[in-house]
């Protein structure tokens, strides 16, 4: 197997991560080659594949990114007793989940200029195992009979929210500055959770 580039390991592949989802946002997945992104790296193609043998590790790779940053907001949130407690610490849930994802907006563009890659993501077991497991937590949370109806559909449509504007509709907001975008977000979201 070929040495790695002479920097310290997990630097270079965040770097080879951050730089592959720059040009799978610019140009699109399909046409960045690995041979783009270490000719971008200034490092070879031998020294790319001892990180990542294929294209579609990198972009598994970029997603989980998301996973993470879902799973660790979740385990805040399990943590606090059901009913009123977890009604009481939603708001803040809300804030929180919105400050992992504004970072994340180039991530998110990247995502919807290449659906049907993402798409083709969801044929990778770990991908599917972990998606179906973060759906299945926040369904329990949103499911919870300690919660009445009205609060449980305004938990629901607060996430909606979010993921519609920050992540499915990203590209038409573009224009708008991260922070500025995620305080009207949030402006919207807080109106709703007026339990």
């Amino acid at each position: 197997m070929p040495r790695p580039p002479k920097t310290n390991g997990t630097e270079t592949r965040e770097r080879i991560l951050d730089v592959a989802q720059e040009l799978f946002t610019s140009q699109g997945y399909d046409k960045t080659s690995l041979r783009d992104i270490a000719e971008r790296l200034d490092i070879t193609k031998a020294a790319l594949y001892y990180y990542f043998e294929r294209k579609e590790e990198i972009l598994l790779q970029l997603h989980l990114r998301l996973h993470a940053d879902g799973a660790e907001l979740l385990d805040g949130l399990e943590a606090i007793p059901d009913g009123p407690e977890r009604v009481a610490a939603w708001p803040g849930f809300i804030h929180r989940f919105v400050e992992a994802l504004t970072p994340h907006r180039d991530l998110l563009l990247m995502h919807r200029r290449n659906q049907g890659a993402i798409d083709a993501l969801y044929q990778d077991e770990r991908n599917r195992m972990e998606n179906e497991e973060l759906e299945k937590r926040l369904e329990r949370i949103l499911a919870s009979d300690a919660l009445t109806l009205s609060q449980r559909v305004r938990m629901a449509a607060s996430i909606g929210v979010i993921t519609e504007v920050l992540a499915e509709s990203g590209p038409a907001f573009e224009d708008v500055p991260p922070d500025d975008l995620a305080a009207e977000v949030l402006a919207v979201v807080d109106g709703l959770l007026y339990f």
